[in-house]
């Protein structure tokens, strides 16, 4: 029956998970659907658009050239006109001359005949006839002016539509997540010189798989990559995962995304739980820092929170003072005394994590280090069998110590700016490192048995917290050394009950 119960759960799960996969495929055909009315329209306008300036430009030259000839036929026939009244006049003289001259023929008085002899020499050596051209100063000639559209027309009829570079491929094999870097490799699946650059693009997200539409988080992009593969760096590991897609563009038009990938990205993501911290401690997300006189103001504000709670009326401001989950909130009383102790709110239960601290330079004294659920309001971090940490007082002089158990083991190296902490759980390790050189300072080894929560202590300063970092390599690398030697904390070693 009960294995009967575990194989009908697991059909059960298989089809929950193949009909999601069926939603978010349905929802990605919708929005493609939109997606080609959409782009359809924008590019039918452009089409438009683009034909109207061949128009509007076909007619500006159609009345450039109209206008030459108009203007080449005006001065011809002005030419042409002007030559020919001047052939008149000179041929109207000439024929009047013509006629004197005949009539002078007919004169019989040798004086009068030699008179209008003379009369007609010089008229005619005056005469426009004889300074006169009868060549036409132009030409009817017009073909100066014809065109030939046969190559242009070629050309107006081999219009097509822009060349689209295809889609990419992601190699998914070469991409690569470390050091809270990602990178993506890509190829082209045909060859295309004409490709100019390619634009990746990617989001966070929390679900595996194909990218769902209805994601909460919105694409970024990275554009004018010449190469083949790039490296996004220095990103916070905030979710499970990240979707990667890439597209190719020549100068003019950028083509179709590449397939989508999902890559992993998990990392320990946590923040300080205010609600149980000390009194004298102002807490933020990822921020602690100690207030000599937060104690009594916040003492009062309690006392009246608690009077209003009595009253039946709650506090809207107590209930957004954290983030806490469910299981964590109001779990544990407020650290007091000299406990002055903030713990993360999310518990390490299995695998390897890793999370650094950055304390202010004025700060006189401060632990990081983890511990059990069960440390009580007046411990301290280090003083119990079930907290480890590192301690560094500024007070006086410095000083850097290994603390477990009440034990206290002095570190001879100057204390880092950043403290790194790797905590393999399953591994019953716990290790401290400069976290800009990676250099290891400190590692416990023990057998965790319970759930840990990171502890900070403050007094005097403040300490800012980064999660949601990858465990670096160069640790990873350190720590398989350091596995191959004897324990570096063998006095404050124990297995913690």
């Amino acid at each position: 029956m009960e294995a009967q119960k575990e194989a009908l759960q697991r059909i059960i799960s298989t089809l929950a998970h193949k009909n999601d996969e069926i939603q978010n495929f349905i929802e990605t055909l919708n929005q493609s659907l939109k997606g080609v009315q959409a782009n359809s329209s924008s590019v039918l306008a452009e089409l438009d658009d683009e034909f109207d300036g061949l128009y509007s430009i076909l007619y500006e030259m159609k009345e450039s050239m109209t206008s030459s000839i108009k203007q080449e036929q005006a001065h011809k026939t002005q030419e042409l006109q002007n030559q020919l009244s001047q052939c008149n006049n000179a041929l109207e003289n000439s024929e009047e001359l013509l006629e004197f001259a005949a009539r002078s023929l007919d004169i019989k008085d040798p004086e009068e005949f030699s008179k209008a002899a003379r009369q007609i020499k010089d008229r005619v050596t005056m005469a426009p006839a004889f300074r006169l051209s009868l060549k036409p100063k132009v030409s009817d000639n017009m073909t100066h002016l014809m065109v030939d559209f046969s190559q242009e027309r070629q050309m107006l009829q081999a219009l097509k539509f822009l060349p689209v570079p295809r889609a990419p491929e992601i190699i998914l094999q070469d991409c690569l997540v470390v050091d809270n870097s990602v990178t993506i490799s890509w190829q082209m699946t045909e060859e295309d010189n004409k490709i100019d650059h390619y634009v990746l693009e990617y989001r966070k997200t929390n679900f595996d798989g194909l990218p769902r539409v209805k994601d909460e988080r919105c694409w970024e992009s990275v554009d004018y990559i010449k190469g083949n593969e790039y490296t996004l760096s220095g990103l916070k590991f905030d979710s499970k995962y990240m979707n990667f897609r890439v597209r190719a563009c020549n100068k003019a038009v950028a083509g179709d995304y590449s397939d989508p990938v999902t890559l992993e990205t998990k990392a320990l993501i946590f923040n300080l739980d205010g609600s149980s911290s000390h009194l004298n401690l102002k807490v933020e997300d990822s921020y602690v820092e100690w207030d000599s006189t937060g104690g009594k103001g916040q003492e009062n504000k309690i006392k009246g929170k608690e009077n209003k709670g009595r009253s039946g009326t709650p506090s809207p401001k107590r209930s957004s003072v954290t983030s806490r989950s469910p299981l964590m909130r109001g779990s544990r009383d407020r650290f007091t005394g000299e406990s002055y102790t903030v713990l993360g709110d999310s518990a390490i239960e299995s695998g390897q994590h890793y999370w650094e601290v950055k304390a202010q330079k004025d700060c006189k004294s401060y632990s990081v280090g983890v511990t059990y659920k069960n440390l009580g309001k007046f411990d301290q971090l280090g003083k119990t069998n079930t907290s480890w940490c590192v301690h560094v007082n500024n007070w006086l002089q410095t000083t850097f110590a290994a603390k477990h158990n009440n034990k206290a083991k002095v570190l001879d190296v100057v204390v880092p700016d950043r403290i790194g902490v790797y905590c393999d759980f399953d591994g019953g390790q716990l290790s401290f490192y400069n976290a800009n050189s990676k250099q290891l300072l400190y590692t416990f080894k023990t057998k965790f048995a319970q759930p840990l929560l990171p502890g900070f202590m403050v007094w005097c300063g403040g300490l800012t917290l980064t999660t949601g970092l990858q465990v670096p390599s160069a640790v990873k690398t350190l720590q398989k050394n350091e596995n191959g030697l004897s324990g570096s904390a063998s006095s404050l070693t124990n297995i913690a009950q």
